[in-house]
């Protein structure tokens, strides 16, 4: 076993049985994430829903289902990516998480994110977006991309959105179908910057 796979199923354990917050009393189960831990992309959404809750996974219900098209748009599955939350158990009613949950969620997101180290970090809506870009609109800056030392950060809006309206579908797609270029770019900027951390010191001199 890896140590990004021990380090992911060592996190989930914890969050399972995690009574940090009130929404441990409402819960049917929780919701760790799921996906490839070692993933290039990591998307990070908002809470679990309904669907979510009862089956402990992430992105199970529509927003899920329409999650899934993009990334076959894109030549991708959920096995190849890793799906997430900022806030692990379901927010009665849906309702938005509070900052007191965000806050009682954000090491565990945090590990998740150290343990699978991926070049690219999705943020799916405005509650993931505001850990990287506090006091910015997503409809501002939806779809660029944004270094952030070890990931590159993409906000892109929440795939529910689109099924509350309808005009944002498209843009959402379109963000999607920025990824794999994006990725690449990324990837080409570790190689380089790990092949001249490996060139001995003389050669770089000139």
């Amino acid at each position: 076993m890896s140590g990004s796979v021990a380090a992911l199923e060592e996190i989930a354990a914890r969050v399972r049985v995690c009574t940090r917050c009130e929404l441990c009393r409402g819960r049917t189960l929780a919701v760790p994430g799921h996906g490839n831990p070692h993933a290039e992309i990591m998307f990070i959404g908002e809470a679990p829903g309904w669907n979510e809750d009862r089956e402990g996974l992430p992105f199970v219900g529509a927003a899920g289902k329409f999650l899934n098209e993009m990334l076959a748009a894109i030549d991708l599955t959920r096995d190849d990516v890793y799906v997430t939350n900022v806030v692990k158990c379901r927010p009665p009613g849906n309702r938005d998480p509070l900052p007191d949950e965000i806050a009682a969620c954000r090491s565990y997101l945090e590990e998740q994110i150290e343990a699978i180290n991926p070049p690219v970090i999705v943020t799916l809506g405005r509650y993931s977006m505001a850990k990287w870009f506090p006091n910015e609109r997503i409809s501002r800056i939806h779809g660029q991309p944004r270094d952030f030392g070890k990931h590159v950060v993409v906000p892109m809006y929440h795939p529910a959105a689109a099924l509350h309206q309808a005009s944002l579908k498209e843009t959402i797609q379109a963000d999607m179908l920025k990824l794999p270029r994006i990725v690449a770019e990324v990837r080409e900027k570790r190689t380089a910057d790990e092949t001249q951390v490996d060139e001995p010191e003389q050669l770089r001199l000139f």
